[in-house]
């Protein structure tokens, strides 16, 4: 019979993400067969599965931890906020609905037969699935109809692992307030608790930790030390963005208000010879700059108006006339244009805006979204390059005649005809070694021989280790039902 466990927090980003993935490393490091599952995530940072859907990116992590191909059924309901109260809902890989987050909350408990239906089929071929939590148990108004904490576990009658955050402060009150509010049953099915987070010695908790296991009657699990290298893996949450220092070549990125795929940054922090700076509204983007990259984003047109407000695009027009370099990814690429054409309302008000006028190209919003992984070649150097493709809407216009891409012979991209401002579909681009090495150094930066994959995969072993180090894995293993 399979087990399973599920991982909450007592909050949101208390690092539930990273210990999935570093728990499942360390058991598919002593044979077993390990499957990641989260019943409802909530991020524009997506990822494109093998069999043709969307989950959230730290599900694809998870599975890459497990060794194992992402597939929808590992994060079978997926929201992706458009505005501060509405999101585009993806169920089962393919979209669903856009709701109201008060619409969202009458249907879910509709939901909760397929997530059921996706965890079941999951388990089915694997020995332990570690299933993730989304916020915080704690948020009781949220309970009924709930299907991403104690709803989804009691439902699938999985014991729950409390995982709290002392880099926060206050863990204690996180954990024992937890142990508080909850009603009776789900109390009962907290079967431990773990401290995340800890800088410095881990002994110096020694005493707190038996408070909150005096207060709960929950076993210790442990306490996990600041895994430093957590930088290195992809983030799911947008507030985990942060600049990073490197060397001499500096790539400016706008922070969209909808961001979305920003792991398309995370090859380029891993450079040492690449400073990554992300500007947050309200910040100018800076002159040094040497590329502006123009990422992604879930609502494009709403994030166009909203980049001309920052006034990024004046800018952006005198880092060109400085002789900068620009690229956009997919929303990025499509805010380049002249223009943007949205008849059925997509993403607002069905009508057109202008774009930012520097490629000379046209973007149609349309209600068939395009899903796919990507293998292309960068036309200038034959360099490989795979990646994946998430968006709505076709491009066309003069400058697509400079694609920079081929996909199986078809051309992909647009260029200016000086050729330093680029833009594309394909996300994920700069995790193919070759293709980063051979860009970058055409803009004069110093490049290492960092293989991306490499490094994620070692880091993964990294985050294991540690988890081995300071968790009772055995007693983990034991309480999985």
């Amino acid at each position: 019979m399979t087990k399973a466990i599920m991982i909450q927090g007592a909050g949101s980003n208390v690092g539930k993400s990273l210990l999935v993935a570093g728990i499942a490393r360390a058991c598919l490091r002593r044979g077993l067969s390990v499957a990641p599952f989260k019943p409802q995530n909530m991020s524009n940072n997506a990822a494109v599965t093998t069999d043709g859907g969307e989950i959230g990116r730290a599900q694809a992590l998870q599975a890459r931890a497990c060794g194992l191909d992402p597939q929808v059924d590992m994060n079978p309901v997926l929201l992706k906020p458009e505005t501060d109260t509405g999101a585009q809902v993806i169920v089962q890989g393919k979209r669903f609905a856009t709701m109201k987050a008060r619409d969202y909350g009458k249907a879910k408990a509709d939901l909760m037969p397929r997530v059921l239906e996706s965890y079941h089929r999951l388990a089915r071929n694997h020995d332990l699935i570690l299933v993730e939590g989304a916020g915080s148990p704690a948020e009781i108004n949220l309970r009924a109809g709930d299907i991403a904490n104690m709803g989804f576990a009691e439902a699938a009658d999985i014991p729950v692992l409390l995982a709290g955050d002392i880099d926060r402060g206050g863990v204690i009150a996180q954990l024992v307030g937890t142990y508080a509010v909850l009603p009776p049953d789900d109390r009962a099915r907290i079967k431990a608790f773990l401290v995340n987070k800890f800088r410095g010695d881990p002994s110096l908790f020694t005493e707190g930790a038996s408070a909150i296991a005096d207060q709960t009657g929950w076993r210790n699990m442990g306490t996990v030390p600041w895994f430093a290298d957590a930088w290195r893996l992809p983030a799911e949450d947008v507030m985990d963005i942060a600049s990073r220092g490197g060397g001499a070549f500096k790539v400016a990125v706008p922070r969209l208000n909808r961001i979305s795929n920003f792991d398309d940054l995370d090859p380029l922090v891993n450079e040492p010879g690449v400073t990554v700076d992300i500007i947050a509204p309200g910040q100018a983007l800076p002159g040094d700059a040497d590329l502006v990259l123009i990422p992604g984003s879930k609502s494009t047109i709403a994030d166009l108006v909203d980049f001309r407000a920052q006034g990024w695009h004046i800018d952006l027009h005198a880092h060109i006339r400085r002789g900068g370099h620009v690229m956009g990814i997919c929303g990025g690429y499509q805010m380049l244009g002249r223009e943007i054409v949205d008849p059925e309302g997509l993403e607002g008000p069905h009508g057109r805006i202008d774009g930012l006028g520097h490629l000379d190209i046209s973007t149609r919003l349309q209600p068939r979204k395009t899903l796919a992984l990507t293998r292309a070649q960068h036309i200038a150097s034959g360099a490989p390059v795979e990646g994946y493709e998430i968006h709505l809407g076709q491009t066309e216009g003069a400058d697509t005649a400079r694609a920079w891409l081929s996909v199986n012979g078809r051309p992909e991209g647009a260029s200016s005809t000086d050729g330093r401002i680029l833009g594309c579909y394909l996300h994920g681009l700069f995790a193919s070694d070759a293709f980063r090495r051979t860009y970058l150094q055409s803009l004069g930066a110093t490049v290492s021989d960092t293989a991306f994959d490499v490094r994620i995969e070692n880091t993964l072993d990294d985050l294991a280790r540690h988890l081995e180090a300071h968790l009772d894995l055995d007693a983990l293993l034991a309480i999985a039902g």
